[in-house]
């Protein structure tokens, strides 16, 4: 009842994270849109109360006539818009799934066993949950500091991208070296969720806030909180397509699993961006091929980059004496099946992960080479929990047809 019952908050949790992302997202996505779609207004009158910009639109059968203020309006209504709770779900949910999945059993999905740091390969569980928190504060503090101290006045924001863009890789490669995998993934995502969480609560809203204050005391808004909102907003927007990706990657071993992981991440994150760079372009009017032609050759490269890790468990066997079924059969299981069967009897879990299951040897054929990619590069069994062998490893790797 116990698995039954985690299951079920997980799987209600992430509808909710699911749903929140969604709604967040694609607001931000509209206003980036908005924002750049905007054109100098044509109405002499527009232009003399102060209109930066406005954008006509058809959707739904209705037409819209949007309009931007270089600084603000005479006059501000009650219901003003506000544009905040979806983000503060999003990362308050996505946090409980990952106590729920990740910190409430770090040893088994935390925790690297064969972290080339020594350090890292011996956490306990409770380390593992306290430097993963770190590891995310770490990050917005880290970023945090470059924007404040790199572009403070939002007058170098080229060079602040190129720091960013440098961290992201620093986290994608600490990530790997500290953590398993699959977690190291899902760590760097959340470092760039937790960012663009962060950007919300500490510096847009605040700074939408101060700027409503002084509209209504009389006063003229300082300028540096709506440059300031509009740099954070930007950077959340060039986030927002690889945290999805990250937040997908937990089921595609090939990547998280492979000796190069970091800079598979790293690729992935880079692909992300450029393809952002190309809608951000397009709703300005300006249509730039060059970017999703970029962006995908990235991700063709992190595909070649990984294809060892797919490719190795079957050049392994050609070298090798063939290995039979007969005799993987009874290592998968007594070192898989207590999790990937019909009914596990790991604790924790109500359902074989991913759906895997290997009571038979039909099912076990069909995953063969799945098997073997995860269990040679030593990512399964999650920390290594069963205690499988090299020995017992490398008869996976030298298993054949």
């Amino acid at each position: 009842m116990q698995a039954y019952l985690l299951d079920f908050g997980n799987f209600m949790l992430r509808w909710l994270h699911v749903i929140a992302a969604i709604a967040w997202i694609g607001e931000s996505i509209y206003f980036v849109m908005l924002d750049n779609g905007l054109r100098t207004p044509k109405a002499a009158e527009d232009r003399d109360k102060g209109v930066f910009g406005e954008m006509w639109a058809v959707h739904g059968g209705g037409f819209y006539h949007n309009q931007k203020y270089a600084t603000a309006p005479a006059k501000l209504p009650e219901d003003l818009h506000w544009s905040f709770w979806k983000a503060y779900t999003t990362w308050l949910s996505g946090f409980a799934l990952f106590i729920l999945l990740y910190m409430a059993n770090p040893s088994f999905y935390l925790v690297n066993p064969n972290a080339s740091w020594e350090w890292a390969a011996n956490m306990s569980g409770w380390q593992a949950n306290v430097v993963a928190l770190l590891f995310l504060l770490g990050g917005w503090v880290v970023y945090n500091e470059l924007c404040k101290r790199i572009s403070p006045n939002m007058t170098r924001d080229g060079l602040l991208s190129v720091a960013v863009a440098v961290m992201m890789v620093v986290v994608s490669y600490l990530s790997v070296q500290i953590f398993s995998g699959r977690a190291a993934f899902l760590l760097t995502g959340a470092v760039m969720a937790t960012a663009m969480s962060a950007n919300v609560f500490f510096w847009i809203i605040p700074g939408q806030r101060r700027m409503v204050k002084a509209m209504k005391a009389g006063e003229a808004p300082n300028p540096l909180d709506g440059k300031r909102g509009k740099q954070r907003s930007v950077h959340n927007t060039y986030f927002t397509l690889p945290v999805v990706l990250l937040m997908i990657s937990n089921h595609y071993s090939f990547a998280y699993s492979h000796e190069s992981a970091w800079v598979i991440m790293s690729l992935f994150i880079f692909a992300g961006a450029l393809i952002r760079q190309f809608f951000v372009l397009m709703h300005a009017g300006r249509i730039q091929p060059a970017y999703p032609i970029a962006g995908t050759a990235l991700i063709a490269v992190a595909f070649w980059v990984a294809m060892p890790t797919v490719g190795a468990s079957a050049g392994q066997a050609r070298m090798s004496a063939s290995v039979s079924l007969s005799e993987v059969q009874p290592i998968i299981e007594s070192r898989c099946v207590a999790c990937h069967a019909s009914d596990p009897t790991q604790p924790g879990f109500n359902a074989p992960p991913a759906g895997l299951a290997y009571d038979t040897g039909e099912q076990i054929m069909e995953q063969m080479h799945k098997i073997q990619g995860v269990v040679a590069s030593g990512y399964m069994p999650l920390g290594n929990i069963t205690g499988i062998t090299e020995e017992e490893r490398a008869t996976i790797a030298a298993w054949s047809p």
